[in-house]
């Protein structure tokens, strides 16, 4: 040992000594401290959910109250508890006189926030959707409150101003509306599904909806897809009750906005809410009208654990708080037809009458491809018709310009000769680029005829708006897609060329509106491509004005498209349940997948007890991972539900590898 080695060493053991006195030190200080405290003396247990996301813990857990946090430790508050050595947040759903818990409670470490941001509804209602999408309570529970922003809840929130009632004027051609609303406004709970005509302004009577609940003394809850819908509803909201009723709930006002105006409805300041999927959670006092407005759009499906859908949240809120409920939409989906047959709900659309003389639609085959269009005739004079009077909307299926790229004497599809990519054009001056590596490939050449043409079989908005253009000159052409969305466009004769989605709303309504490539829409791999078309199409269709024209492009004997032409969504619905249930697929039957490694989802087939009748489809390779699928006739659902949250509890308490578990998925 060196001169230097054995001072170190001398000094090691006094160093642990030094170390060891002061963890002693510390542990007696937190014994003394939790000596010290005295539990409160009215309700001195709180049951507080953990935030947690492991199955086999997601309960509820008992903590004592001390009496310094017995008056801020209220239902709903945020709270920070000691759990497994560490600590975390938690929210107190619950205060108590006694426990279950034999041993002596851990107390409360602190409270974040009195405020009572998680409603006793809403705890119900997390524990309802965890059961029914087999998941965690803390995950419903991290969609349902958004974050806390301190200084936002320090600031008071005002009251609404008085109410003057309005008499409904927008439902008077809807068969039985006038009963729905005076259900609405004498505190009833009336449930309905709606099919809009073309050229209905659905946000106003959406909003006289809310207003004939509001003045019943009732709140009100909307729900649409996206922003654009938010914005025409909260117009229409402000334009029939005034300023300062209602609140709209979502991300782009930023967190402290978002978390004001929830405030605003936790504390019964505001009880009409309009927003997006979010929203569906939102703590509205003495709610009395649940709405969501188009079902169908896949905006409306969560993709955050537990994955559930606006649709699904809001009718369990209706049955759970006794509410009324109204499935709106253009378009009829089979769940909301479902709905029907079973009789929870009734019908709300307006007579066949109204409808021949809203709107005329056709269906027209395309011509040939090769003649280099594909506006046929009829689309070509319903356009120049159009322009006469007012705007006209061309939809489209696919944004850019040319999505793809073939040869154009064999026709074979144009691959990039770096990584075999499809190639595609940005603009009529751009050479051809592969969409998967960017190459630059100019010229081209085939290599299965050596050919140099290069044709578009698909054809985006760009390219659409391009060839409209060389067809009407002098007419303006407006583009509408991606990420330059033009919301309204005035009673001018435009041309707007939109893609999916993104149609602008005309001031006056459309003179007409021409759908083109409807067979792209249709040619999608999924259970719901025709369902999803026929809803693209009637969404456009419906901007047309009262008398206006609609002309589809494809093939005319289609189902979906003879929906279209007869405008009747509620059939083609109840054609799908129909043909689903012969299927056993949903709404007849209900799904889960299952998806994990292949090694994953062997132990779950061996741990899941599956409730009879129950089919067993898989695995198959799904990306990276497999996936099982997993099928029950409806009545089984449930008990699908309870197994599935049985085997994650299980597979959570023995820290297996996780799985990911979907209930009713929106697509399979």
């Amino acid at each position: 040992m060196t001169s230097r080695e054995a001072p170190e060493a001398d000094m090691l053991p006094g160093l642990r000594a030094a170390v060891d006195d002061a963890k002693a030190k510390a542990a007696a200080t937190r014994r003394r401290r939790a000596a010290a405290w005295e539990p409160a003396e009215t309700d001195p247990v709180a049951r507080v959910l953990v935030d947690v996301a492991l199955a086999h813990l997601d309960r509820p857990f008992d903590y004592a109250v001390p009496r310094a946090m017995a008056d801020t430790a209220v239902p709903g508050a945020r709270v920070k508890v000691r759990f497994a050595g560490q600590d975390v947040d938690g929210y107190v759903v619950a205060r108590g006189a006694e426990s279950d818990h034999t041993g002596r409670l851990q107390p409360l470490r602190r409270v974040v926030s009195p405020e009572p941001v998680l409603a006793p509804e809403i705890a119900a209602l997390s524990e309802t959707l965890a059961r029914r999408y087999a998941g965690a309570r803390s995950d419903v529970l991290r969609l349902a409150v958004p974050p806390r922003h301190a200084a936002t809840e320090k600031a008071p929130s005002p009251p609404a101003p008085a109410l003057t009632p309005r008499p409904p004027t927008t439902w008077t051609e809807v068969e039985h509306a006038d009963a729905f609303l005076r259900r609405l406004a004498a505190r009833g709970s009336p449930r309905a599904v709606w099919s809009a005509a073309p050229a209905d302004d659905w946000p106003a009577m959406l909003a006289e909806a809310v207003a004939a609940t509001y003045a019943g003394g009732r709140g009100a809850l909307v729900c649409v897809p996206d922003r654009r819908d938010v914005a025409r509803l909260d117009a229409a909201l402000t334009a029939l009750l005034g300023e300062g009723h209602h609140v709209t709930l979502g991300a782009d006002g930023g967190p402290a906005a978002r978390y004001r105006d929830f405030l605003a409805v936790s504390r019964g300041a505001r009880r009409v809410v309009v927003g997006t999927r979010s929203a569906a959670f939102a703590p509205v006092h003495d709610l009395g009208l649940v709405v969501v407005w188009d079902d169908g759009d896949d905006l409306h499906a969560e993709p955050r654990a537990p994955y559930p859908h606006t649709r699904e949240v809001l009718l369990a809120r209706a049955e759970q708080q006794g509410t009324a409920a109204l499935v709106g939409g253009v378009a009829r989906t089979p769940e909301a037809q479902q709905l029907l047959a079973t009789g929870w709900a009734h019908e709300l659309a307006v007579p066949r009458e109204v409808l021949r003389r809203r709107v005329r639609v056709e269906a027209v085959p395309a011509e040939d491809r090769s003649v280099g269009t594909r506006i046929p005739r009829p689309a070509y004079d319903a356009i120049r018709r159009g322009l006469t009077t007012g705007p006209v909307l061309v939809q489209t299926p696919r944004a850019g310009y040319a999505a793809s790229l073939a040869c154009d004497t064999c026709r074979a599809p144009a691959r990039c000769s770096v990584c075999t990519g499809p190639l595609a054009m940005a603009g009529p001056a751009v050479p051809p680029q592969c969409r998967w590596c960017g190459h630059a490939k100019s010229p081209w050449a085939c290599p299965t005829c050596g050919g140099h043409g290069l044709r578009a079989p698909v054809r985006g908005e760009a390219r659409t708006a391009e060839e409209l253009g060389r067809m009407f000159p002098g007419t303006t052409v407006r583009s509408s897609s991606g990420d330059r969305v033009v919301d309204r466009v005035g009673e001018r004769a435009d041309l707007v060329v939109a893609t999916v989605g993104a149609e602008p709303v005309a001031e006056a309504g459309y003179a007409a509106v021409v759908v083109l490539d409807t067979w792209l829409s249709l040619a999608r791999d999924d259970l719901r491509a025709a369902e999803e078309a026929l809803r693209r199409w009637l969404n456009a269709a419906a901007l047309v004005r009262a008398g206006g024209q609609v002309v589809a492009v494809g093939d005319p004997a289609h189902p979906a498209l003879q929906a279209l032409v007869r405008w009747d969504p509620a059939g083609f619905a109840r054609r799908e349940a129909e043909e689903r249930a012969l299927a056993h697929l949903p709404p007849a039957a209900r799904l889960a997948t299952v998806t994990g490694d292949i090694g994953a989802l062997d132990d779950v087939l061996h741990l899941l007890d599956l409730p009879e009748g129950a089919e067993v489809l898989g695995p198959v390779p799904a990306g990276d991972e497999h996936r099982v699928l997993l099928r029950v006739p409806r009545v089984a659902g449930e008990a699908l539900s309870g197994a599935l949250g049985d085997l994650q509890r299980i597979r959570s308490a023995r820290k297996l590898e996780p799985v990911r578990v979907q209930v009713d998925p929106l697509s399979v």
